[in-house]
Order: structure tokens, then sequence, then C-alpha cells
């Protein structure tokens, strides 16, 4: 059984956390800072108490999690540790840092595994000492209950730690794509890009809104694609008639390479999204509790599947 770590106590890190302690595993977090600790501890408690509001855990089961948690700054609590999720700064020089860490006091063999999804694997294999333990692991929030993570390789990644990678994060998350090379966005996050350009796109062309986007994308794309795949449906619809709608729709499709307008007018203002408040929503008139239930709600069936401990 590995024992593991997670480098990093923001919210990728509290959510992972989350999960491995939910599993019954035991688990230490890796922080900078006792205000970065404060903050993991909350949040791993904040999602412990979503769960039982909704009836996916009790009490009991939330003392015992966090009686499997270790939340500290010091990186020799890394020691007899082999396999470590990697979630700190966006940075090379910050992850270089960490995996230097990792090197000097984690076990020999222990494999890495970035959540970065900005960062190609294989610039990463070069700011590690091991990099044949290196590979990417990118899960998607929230973290402990969405069930898929993207596993990317370089041409150094060893298939041990692939191997591994797939038996633990198969029993932790359940879904598992793998791509043997990194590429900008890897798979779901290019995917939301594309949407995202078109979207933005039509707001500025006049031709719908934020909310009727929205609501286009829950009541047809997401529910279509909740339960068929998404390439199901193009050999579904068969290849005649998407050339056909494809001919009609890819001359007008947006094809924007920078930031566009009304991303860049929110930038200059500060009305920047949901933590200033309002972006392309008035956040002030949204209950934000209620939000953060509709952001985990989808996967709550998944949760029942956690071997708790108890």
């Amino acid at each position: 059984m590995e024992k593991i770590a997670v480098y990093g106590s923001g919210t990728i890190g509290s959510c992972e956390a989350t999960l491995i302690i939910g599993h019954g595993l035991p688990c230490t977090v890796i922080g900078h800072s006792e205000r970065g600790l404060e903050r993991c501890r909350k949040a791993v408690a904040q999602n412990w108490e979503d769960l039982i509001a909704n009836g996916l855990a009790t009490e009991d089961n939330k003392t015992a999690a966090l009686a499997l948690l270790t939340v500290t700054n010091d990186p020799t609590a890394l020691a007899g540790c082999t396999y470590i999720f990697e979630a700190v700064a966006e940075g090379n020089a910050e992850k270089q840092a960490v995996y230097e860490n990792i090197a000097k006091y984690a076990e020999p063999d222990a494999v890495v595994a970035s959540c970065s999804s900005s960062i190609s694997a294989e610039i990463l294999a070069d700011l590690s000492p091991k990099p044949e333990n290196l590979l990417i692991a990118h899960p998607f929030q929230p973290v402990h209950m969405l069930p898929l993570v993207e596993v990317v390789r370089h041409e150094k990644t060893a298939q041990s730690a692939i191997g591994r990678t797939l038996a633990l994060l198969e029993t932790l998350h359940r879904q598992v794509v793998v791509l043997n090379r990194s590429v900008p966005g890897l798979l779901v996050n290019r995917f939301a890009q594309a949407l995202f350009r078109e979207s933005i796109y039509l707001i500025e062309q006049g031709v719908t809104t934020a909310a009727d986007i929205d609501r286009a994308v829950k009541y047809a794309v997401g529910m279509r694609y909740a339960s068929i795949g998404l390439l199901e449906y193009y050999d579904d619809v068969g290849f005649q008639l998407e050339s056909t709608i494809a001919g009609n729709v890819y001359p007008d499709l947006c094809d924007a390479k920078g930031i566009q307008r009304i991303t860049q007018e929110g930038l200059d203002s500060g009305r920047t999204g949901r933590a200033a408040g309002q972006g392309l929503y008035d956040w002030s008139k949204k209950d934000l509790d209620d939000f953060r239930l509709r952001k985990q709600s989808p996967y709550f069936n998944g949760v029942k599947d956690w071997t708790m401990p108890k």
C-alpha cells in the first residue's frame, strides 16, 4: 500500500487530502505557511461538513478521517512516503524546490504526481532530480468528488510509475485517462477553452446572454454527454451529416488567438469573476452556499463508494 502525501495546502491539496482520508488512508499535507495550514484544515473540515449535511457521511466518519490527517510545514514529514501529489503554485522555481525536497526526504522510488495543467510534463521532468518517477495527474474541482484524473507521461516516465499511478487513482478517483505527451490544456481544459471562447464571442456579438448560454449547456450539452460520449454521439449522427454541419458552422466559429474583449475589460475594471463579486454575473445576487452545493451535487453518488473510516 502506498504511503501518501500531498505537497501543497491550497484548494487542490485540501480536496485531494479529503479524498485520501475519506478512503481510510493516512495522508500528510506539506504546506509552507501557518496561514496556509490553517486554511487547509478549515477547507478539509468544510468538505466533511458538506458531506454530512447531504447524508453522505457521519460525524464518526469525519472524526475518524481527520485523525488520519497530518498537516505540517516540515518537509521531513515526507519520510517513508512512497506517493506524493504535488499541488503547489504554477511556477518552475516553486516546483523544482518541492521536487528536491521530495528526493531528499521521501522514499527513493517515490512517485511524484504533479497536479499541474499548465506546465508540460517534459518541463516538469527537467526540474526533477528523478524524472523517471514524475508524471502529471491532473484532477478537477471539486477534487475530492469529481471522478476523472488526466495522467500525462513524458519520454522518461518509468512504466512502473504509470502502473502504480493507475492502481492508486482507479481506487481513489475511479476514472483515468492517459496522455502520452503534454498538450496545452490537456483534454478537459482544452475542450473547456473552446467552449469559453465561443461563448464569450457570442455575448460580444450580441447573439445571447451568459444566462442563456449556461442554460443551453446545462440542459442540452451537459445532459447529453453525461450519459453518452462526445464521439459516440459523433458516430451516431454520422460523418455525412456532421460534415454538412461543419461546412455550415466552422467558417463562423470564433478563431480568436488572444484575450477577448469582455475578459480584458473585466481585468481592466476589476470585475474578474466570483471572487470579485462581479464578472459575467453579479455575484451579490447569488447564494454562494447554493453555488458550492451545486458544484458538488453531480458527484454525490460517487462518495457512496468511499471506504470511509469509522
